[in-house]
């Protein structure tokens, strides 16, 4: 998963980046509406957690420019403000979600699973498929009842082949969900080499990582 996070109080952003990256999502980190326009001009993001007090300017406009130009990424608003009105002003504008802080770094993850629960019922809670059991909120990974240990990177990797089984994923995505824009010195290559690792772990499972070459991954059951 690919995360945008727009934040400007650094002890705030520092932990909620250290917490996604622990679970092995890519996360962007802007902080100024600027930034973060310039990041979604570029690049798409599973979920943007925006703040609404920014230094040049308020998350709230940002919410109503990326709803205007058609965009349904699930948003979630962070707020030092307890004011219901607010909070009514950023659902009303198109937000998802909310969070007034000081708040659970707990609550922040599961907040964002249950947006994209609503927005894909396979893109969060516990998915089987074949012989293989993932829980991402527990991020546990159990092949025919034995749990499985993976480190983060190859976590990912089978997050996002799951939430497209039976479709083909290109390296291309597969990298754009990997890695943020920090990680400036890895190439779309480093995708072989945790695909590689995946499929060494998945040897003993009827689940499979097939390679197109050309077009990229696809996760199949062989059963």
């Amino acid at each position: 998963m690919r995360l945008l996070l727009v934040e400007d109080t650094e002890d705030v952003a520092d932990a909620i980046v250290a917490s996604f990256q622990r679970r092995g999502d890519a996360i962007d980190h802007a902080r100024s509406v600027k930034d973060a326009a310039d990041a979604l001009a570029v690049q798409e993001y599973d979920v943007v957690v925006l703040d609404i007090g920014l230094p040049d300017g308020s998350g709230l406009h940002l919410l109503t420019s990326v709803r205007s130009s058609g965009s349904r990424t699930p948003i979630l608003m962070l707020t030092a403000r307890s004011d219901v009105e607010d909070r009514v002003a950023a659902l009303d504008k198109g937000a998802d979600d909310y969070l007034v802080k000081p708040f659970d770094l707990r609550e922040l993850h599961a907040r964002i699973r249950a947006m994209l629960r609503r927005q894909d019922p396979d893109r969060s809670g516990i998915i089987t498929f074949g012989d293989i059991l993932f829980d991402p909120s527990g991020l546990t990974v159990e092949i025919a009842g034995d749990p499985v240990s993976l480190p983060r990177r190859e976590f990912s990797v089978l997050e996002i082949l799951l939430a497209n089984r039976g479709r083909v994923v290109p390296k291309e995505k597969l990298f754009d969900r990997m890695f943020s824009f920090n990680d400036d010195e890895v190439n779309v290559n480093a995708v072989e080499l945790y695909v590689g690792r995946l499929r060494k772990k998945l040897a003993a499972s009827r689940v499979s990582i097939k390679t197109l070459r050309g077009l990229g991954y696809q996760l199949i059951d062989g059963e």
